[in-house]
């Protein structure tokens, strides 16, 4: 439980006792899983890096007119000025 309530504080979430149980039960879980799939003989099986052909999708670039400032704040939930104002996240 103690690294669940880890990656919760990592991640910024909060966790009920029971949300925290379930995600115990999950990791659990997921960490069986590795173990079982590191018992498998891969010594013939070539590293690939997917497991389905992945095609290079992106567009090409292009350039594109700016928004002003007062466009790009418009749906802003905080601003300050011309920025946007967000949470603090370093502690002291």
């Amino acid at each position: 439980m103690q690294d669940v309530e880890h990656v919760a504080r990592l991640a910024r979430l909060e966790l009920s006792p029971e949300e925290g149980e379930r995600m115990r039960e999950q990791l659990d879980r997921i960490l069986g899983y590795i173990d079982k799939l590191r018992q498998l003989d891969t010594a013939g099986v070539e590293p690939t890096s997917h497991a389905v052909p992945m095609v290079n999708v992106f567009r090409d670039d292009e350039p594109r007119p700016c928004l002003s400032p007062e466009e790009m704040l418009a749906n802003a939930p905080d601003r300050s000025g011309e920025f946007f104002r967000v949470p603090r996240i370093i502690e002291d």
